[in-house]
């Protein structure tokens, strides 16, 4: 199983890749690097909440696993 910590770790290298793609792309979509960076830290909140809580889900599930 996977601890916690290990599961914290992974989901905030994953958010911020995808915070600074996020922010480009409202850069690039708004014009505003301001507002399309607001953007990208309201999405990474959320997914990062959401990545979290769907790993922990995944642990303590035994289907599919060997071993």
């Amino acid at each position: 199983m996977e601890t916690r910590q290990r599961s914290v770790v992974k989901a905030i290298l994953w958010n911020a890749m995808g915070l600074a793609v996020m922010a480009l792309v409202g850069l690039i979509a708004t014009g505003s690097a301001a507002f399309g960076g607001a953007l990208a830290v309201v999405n990474t909140a959320i997914g990062l909440t959401m990545y979290v809580v769907y790993e922990r889900i995944w642990a303590g599930i035994s289907w599919g696993r060997n071993g």
